[in-house]
């Protein structure tokens, strides 16, 4: 059966109780607009009148993911590429240093195609191949050469490296000098057409972003609705606070990496850390288990371990929303609507899929989604990634196996 008895009446229970946007709301609460797949407009709807103003309530959270979830494209991917096309990241005395995991194939690769020398700026606009290094191992881990690009230990569920490195390629620059980056590449980015690319070194990448107007439509209507509406991403915190100010989430309601800083005021390789884990070289950000840690922290107040913990009912957001497996803990974490945004990421797809609460909404991207996935969600083998990097099933909370699952809403 697809769902256990008891969830599926403790759903129904949940769905009964709660007061519908056609009945109990008055005419004049905040009201969604805008095309959105199937029912979800009318169940976020839901949400917003049953946990907003409209019902008595005010400061119940909403949290979001950024990338691919408000907008469509990477934002940090965005700031990146606009610096290296202008010379903006400072070359460091070693490779090694940026990164606690950079193996020595890295090091010898960005050595040879980018040099060495403390503080010049890297020539990036004119030296394709040093480009080209550090974009292949942003996207993929690895060289040009294809060797792996980061080895060691870490906790995968609480960070990955290559996310980790951007904010460290910054090293030595301050907030607002990445800040402006972000501004120029914003605008550029805006300006750019639908489906743009631009060369990259050698290789294409994409050379537009744009809000997703639904996404900018249900945040302002939470916030009209008394929610407080919080960004919580893996990118750079200096960048993402320049994309999400224009839907009115301050720099106060951004959560991302935050990049330690020297004396100066000058970002480091090292990030703040999170439930008990002092700062380090990009071992604890903003990633799968430690979205949730963020949020308990940032949010609500947990301090210590228990930060990794999820919360009693009162301690979560009401409504989550993201688009890959590094949202699948917080998403899940939701105690209203879980909404997701499909990109074909397997284990939160599995999530959203198994809807195990009744309360995960599925909508396919508002720009360019992709097609149907051929082949049912790998859930009941892989679907799960472990702490140590291992693939496995993916369990419900009374450990259960989900079978997988096929891809419906495209």
């Amino acid at each position: 059966m697809r769902q256990h008895l008891a969830w599926t009446l403790a759903a129904a229970a949940a769905l009964a109780a709660a007061p519908t946007a056609s009945t109990a709301a008055p005419h004049n609460c905040p009201r969604l607009t805008g095309t959105w797949y199937g029912d979800n407009r009318a169940r976020l709807q839901q949400v917003i009148d049953s946990h907003g103003t409209c019902s008595g309530h005010r400061g119940a959270v909403a949290t979001f993911d950024w990338d691919n979830t408000v907008t469509k494209n990477d934002v940090t991917d965005a700031t990146l590429s606009w610096a290296l096309r202008h010379d903006r990241l400072l070359r460091p005395v070693r490779w090694k240093d940026t990164s606690a995991w950079l193996t020595d194939a890295a090091d010898h690769a960005l050595t040879a195609a980018c040099g060495t020398g403390a503080g010049a700026p890297l020539r990036t606009s004119t030296r394709p191949r040093c480009t080209d290094e550090i974009v292949r191992i942003r996207e993929t881990g690895t060289t040009t050469s294809g060797a792996p690009a980061f080895a060691g230990r870490w906790n995968h569920r609480r960070t990955v490296p290559q996310y980790a490195w951007i904010p460290q390629l910054f090293a030595g620059r301050t907030p607002a000098e990445l800040a402006s980056y972000a501004g120029s590449a914003r605008r550029e980015a805006l300006a750019a057409p639908v489906g743009a690319t631009r060369t990259l070194g050698t290789r294409t990448v994409p050379a537009y972003v744009r809000y997703y107007d639904q996404q900018r439509d249900l945040i302002r209507t939470l916030m009209r609705a008394g929610f407080e509406v919080y960004v919580v991403s893996a990118g750079a915190e200096p960048v993402t606070e320049v994309w999400s100010r224009a839907v009115g989430v301050d720099a106060a309601h951004t959560i991302a990496i935050r990049p330690v800083l020297d004396r100066r005021g000058r970002i480091t390789v090292r990030n703040e850390g999170c439930g008990g884990v002092p700062a380090t070289r990009g071992a604890v950000i903003p990633y799968i288990d430690g979205k949730r840690c963020w949020i308990n922290q940032e949010i609500y107040g947990v301090q210590g371990a228990a930060a990794w913990q999820r919360q009693p009912w009162k301690r979560r957001p009401a409504l989550a929303a993201g688009d890959a497996d590094t949202d699948v803990t917080f998403v899940g974490d939701a105690t209203g609507a879980h909404l997701v945004i499909n990109r074909n990421k397997p284990e939160l797809m599995c999530r959203a899929y198994d809807d195990a609460d009744g309360h995960w909404l599925v909508n396919p991207m508002f720009i360019a989604p992709l097609p149907r996935r051929p082949e049912p969600y790998p859930c009941a083998t892989t679907a799960r990634t472990h702490p140590d990097g291992m693939l496995g099933p993916l369990r419900r909370a009374d450990g259960t196996v989900v079978p997988d699952r096929a891809d419906t809403v495209y």
